[in-house]
């Protein structure tokens, strides 16, 4: 809506096909440029687009072109016709004065089609030109001024002969009756009366409510009835083994309630940053002074430290086909690549290896790692000073915390095949004082009663062990 300070004329206009039906499509008034009206702090800016209505006609209010302080002045519209069916619409100009506050297209649109361009110029009215000419008074004035004194009557002539009837013309031919009132059409009909159904309308039929292929109803509660709902296909007759009011606690789907998090013997939660808080993590005691941990060579964790025995740690031959078995304790989880022993290497030619594999066993000695045939990795010659060797599994293995056992087992000829670095603990493990097995049922030294073994059993019996009596060396890396 314009300002009420900016001087408007509403224009109007009709557009009827010639056989009196509406037409449609729209009407553009354009201005030459935007339209500053300084008085009113308004900028004017675009085409005015003007759809025609049901009855073909359109009206919209458009800022006077004689509109007192606007910027440009001098100017007029635009007026470009879109109708529906005239693919070619006019085009012209015309001028919207203030003093005419409405305004119909019929009355200032051209009428000759070879003159498109159009521009509605008022001239000066006859009260105007009286006023030029030095007439004095106002417009009531003026037009009083034009009625003159009435004239004298004039002479009444006899009346003359009645003429002859003539003869009585042939009745035409009643028209069509029109349409009532503005309405021209409805929905696409033109007729006296016209009757419409629920598809001229794009409706449903009220027939349809309820009856197949129609729509569903509602009842009194604003539900569909359930006579008119699709039975019940698949319907669940329980929800993990249970019946009824079923209400599932976490237990029942497998997971953890949410009153673990956090919780002992629970999960660990994560604070904003994605990470477990600090007071959720485990304490590591610090290494003592001058106390190698198997980190400081690349390690997981080992039997014991090799330096840090103050029996006289040395070595001891291994017997050829005989399974010896080293438990490692594993503090935290993680990826285990290789296992490594200290070997001393072996008597040759007095003794031969055909074979060495090593591997890993879980506390219920079944096998969850080994490696290849790494006998071209052990020394052949007999030294006190001996080596470490770092041998690689055949594939990594994710390891849980806990106690396990690296499995060492040497095929060959000899009774000295080869020699291995040992604690040399006394005639049995027990021997040390340390109990022989761990709080995960893991003892510390263990060797099978068989010597004849060639391959790393799967899974092996803890009734076919017993305590060795060499203490060998071996780690997790």
């Amino acid at each position: 809506m314009l300002p009420k300070s900016i001087p408007a004329v509403t224009v109007t206009a009709r557009y009827l096909s010639p056989d009196g039906r509406p037409l449609s499509g729209s009407v553009t008034f354009r201005a030459p440029a935007q339209l500053t009206f300084p008085a009113a702090d308004v900028i004017l800016g675009g085409p005015v687009v003007v759809s025609l209505d049901a009855q073909g006609q359109i009206s919209a209010p458009l800022p006077a072109t004689d509109a007192p302080g606007m910027i440009p002045d001098g100017w007029s519209y635009t007026v470009t016709e879109s109708l529906s069916g005239i693919p070619a619409g006019r085009s012209y100009q015309v001028l919207l004065p203030a003093e005419a506050p409405e305004v119909d297209l019929a009355d200032i649109a051209p009428t000759d089609p070879t003159k498109p361009n159009y521009v509605a110029v008022r001239g000066s009215s006859a009260y105007e030109v009286a006023k030029a000419e030095g007439f004095e008074g106002t417009r009531p004035d003026w037009l009083a001024s034009l009625v003159g004194s009435r004239g004298p009557e004039g002479q009444r002539e006899p009346t003359g002969p009645q003429g002859e009837p003539g003869p009585q013309g042939e009745r035409g031919v009643q028209g069509a009756p029109g349409a009532d009132g503005r309405v021209q059409s409805v929905n696409g009909q033109s007729a006296a009366e016209v009757t419409l159904t629920a598809a001229d309308v794009g409706a449903v039929p009220m027939a349809a409510a309820g009856a197949r292929g129609g729509v569903a109803q509602l009842d009194d509660t604003g539900r569909v009835p359930a006579t008119q709902l699709p039975p019940a296909a698949g319907a669940v007759g329980s929800v993990n083994g249970k019946t009824g009011a079923v209400q599932l606690a976490a237990a029942d789907v497998g997971a953890l309630a949410t009153s673990t998090r956090g919780a002992a013997g629970g999960v660990a939660s994560l604070d904003a940053s994605g990470k477990v808080p600090t007071t959720q993590l485990p304490t590591t005691a610090p290494a003592l002074p001058g106390t190698w941990l198997p980190d400081d060579y690349g390690l997981r964790a080992w039997g014991y430290d090799l330096g840090a025995d103050s029996r006289t740690p040395g070595d001891m031959p291994s017997e050829a086909g005989r399974l010896y078995l080293v438990g490692v304790p594993l503090r935290t989880a993680a990826t285990v690549t290789k296992v490594a022993i200290h070997v001393m290497g072996y008597d040759k030619p007095n003794s031969t290896v055909s074979a060495t594999y090593l591997g890993i066993y879980d506390k219920t000695l079944a096998r969850v790692a080994q490696t290849a045939n790494v006998t071209a990795s052990l020394p052949e010659t007999h030294n006190a000073g001996g080596q470490m060797a770092v041998l690689p599994l055949s594939a990594s293995v994710n390891l849980a915390a806990g106690s396990y056992y690296v499995a060492i087992l040497i095929k060959g000829t000899g009774t000295t095949v080869p020699y291995l670095a040992a604690t040399n603990w006394g005639a049995t493990a027990t021997t040390s004082g340390a109990k022989a097995a761990d709080v995960n049922g893991v003892h510390r030294w263990l060797q099978t009663t068989a010597t004849t073994l060639t391959t790393l059993p799967a899974t092996m019996k803890l009734t076919d062990m017993a305590d060795s009596q060499t203490c060998y060396w071996a780690a997790l890396g």
